[in-house]
């Protein structure tokens, strides 16, 4: 019996009013996508990319239209049920990394847990785990400004990867990044997608959406392209 893809959505459509002109965000898009899937999502600004990524990553919700996350219509769910949704079934990825200043590394990866009701004890051993399976076991009580750009990144995967997520959204991960190091993460994200995670990516860069499997392109709110990604 073939499975039910992971996300499923059916003529999202996001609507906002300003002033008296109204602007489609999104506008009839449907797409699918499957466990361990990699997927980049791309398109010019204004395309709706991050409009898109919001209400997958159950930060907004649609105008109309049906989203379905590993299972359930999440389109209509309350804020505290989204809330509960996105801490136990998305890892967000951000480019600006999201850290808080004052907590170690450790402390910051261990934060989605604190959410999760986890033991403390617990908590430090999950945290320390994902820590050495990023490259960063010898960094757990280093805080943000006591590491690179890339170090810090890796730490903020580590958090998105630290609950066990259906999901992870990554938003311009490698946008702060030089390009040596935009590398090393693609590379790391690649390593992730082969431990069976589902990884969805936003990019503008040609170079970074190679890394992955897939391309979502949007243009004006709808669909322009869904196919492999260029190689």
């Amino acid at each position: 019996m073939p499975m039910d893809p992971l996300i499923r959505t059916e003529e999202l459509r996001k609507i906002y009013t300003i002033g008296n002109q109204e602007v489609r965000a999104l506008d009839g898009v449907n797409f699918t996508v499957n466990t361990n899937e990699y997927i980049s999502l791309m398109g010019p600004s204004g395309s709706g990319k991050s409009t898109l990524m919001n209400i997958i990553g159950c930060l907004d919700t649609p105008s109309s239209g049906k989203y379905f996350l590993n299972g359930p219509d999440v389109s209509q769910l309350s804020d505290n049920e989204l809330a509960e949704v996105r801490n136990t079934q998305i890892g967000f990825v951000f480019q600006t990394f999201n850290l808080l200043p004052r907590y170690s590394a450790l402390e910051n990866v261990a934060l989605p847990l604190i959410y999760s009701g986890w033991p403390r004890n617990r908590r430090e051993e999950r945290a320390r785990e994902v820590l050495e399976k990023v490259g960063l076991g010898d960094r757990t009580h280093h805080k943000p400004n006591e590491l690179s750009g890339g170090q810090r990144q890796r730490v903020a995967i580590a958090r998105a990867l630290v609950n066990n997520p259906t999901i992870i959204l990554a938003d311009e991960p490698t946008g702060n990044l030089d390009t040596r190091t935009s590398y090393e993460i693609m590379e790391l994200f690649n390593l992730i997608h082969a431990n069976g995670n589902t990884i969805l990516i936003v990019t503008h860069e040609e170079d970074i959406a190679k890394y992955t499997l897939r391309t979502l392109k949007l243009r004006d709110g709808k669909v322009e392209y869904d196919g492999p990604a260029a190689r």
